[in-house]
């Protein structure tokens, strides 16, 4: 089923709350992901022994076979017989799974994967940009504008104008009519939401005004069924972007 851009933005949520009640197989998951993700085991070593991970998590054995399981899914563990489970090569990680990224964000995002995720937007953001101008609705141009509108009402809240900036993302998405775009989109939702606040327009009604005009550029292409526009203009505001954070956090 076809998810609106409300529900990808709920999802967004959902994925930053951290009162959220998890069952053991999923407390079990995370922590491992989170452990090997962050270095705290490292590619090529094994995991800690059964009786270990059990006393750790406090839970049956049968509960942490299967969270085991879930990592070998994901790329993480290979299960080598007499020899044990071990952390595979990073290469084998599967970053498009929407819970390894939430993983990766919590862990920090640091200089390499804020280069990484501005990589996989140039990829695919334009891309997605000119398809929406050969392909939008009404409609979808319809809550565009709704998006640049609640872009220009947030000048002091950053949560809420990140919000309103993935929504926007998010129609493009839709509008292009590829469901491909539309599920890499919700992918990456959560690294997005969190990339946005770590240098929010919001600190400057110069910068305010600016991204959001950046940002109306793309809508506008869209609008005037010019793709070549539109993947331009979504160029302009990813690298914008990227370059004020990186800017930022250099400063720091």
């Amino acid at each position: 089923m076809t998810q609106t851009p409300s529900q990808f933005m709920d999802r967004a949520s959902a994925g930053r709350s951290v009162r959220q009640t998890v069952s053991s197989h999923d407390q079990i998951v995370r922590s491992l992901g989170q452990d090997i993700l962050s270095g705290r085991i490292r590619p090529g070593e094994k995991l800690p022994n059964e009786a270990d991970l059990l006393e750790r998590f406090g839970v049956s054995r049968t509960a942490l076979r299967e969270a085991l399981k879930t990592l070998s899914a994901k790329g993480f563990l290979v299960v080598k017989t007499r020899v044990g489970t071990k952390v595979t090569d990073p290469m084998r990680w599967n970053f498009f799974d929407t819970e390894v990224l939430a993983w990766q964000v919590a862990n920090g995002m640091d200089a390499a994967f804020r280069r990484h995720l501005a990589e996989v937007r140039h990829a695919l953001e334009p891309a997605a940009a000119g398809l929406a101008a050969r392909h939008r609705s009404s409609d979808d141009l319809a809550g565009m504008r709704e998006a640049i509108e609640a872009m220009r009402r947030e000048q002091t809240s950053e949560y809420a104008f990140a919000r309103a900036d993935l929504a926007l993302h998010l129609r493009i998405a839709v509008a292009s009519q590829n469901p491909m775009m539309r599920s890499l989109a919700s992918v990456i939702e959560t690294a997005l939401l969190e990339a946005f606040t770590l240098s929010p327009p919001t600190r400057s009604e110069g910068l305010h005004r600016e991204t959001v005009d950046l940002h109306e550029r793309i809508v506008d292409a869209i609008e005037a069924s010019d793709p070549e526009a539109a993947s331009a203009a979504m160029v302009a505001v990813i690298e914008a972007g990227y370059q004020r954070v990186e800017a930022e956090q250099v400063a720091r």
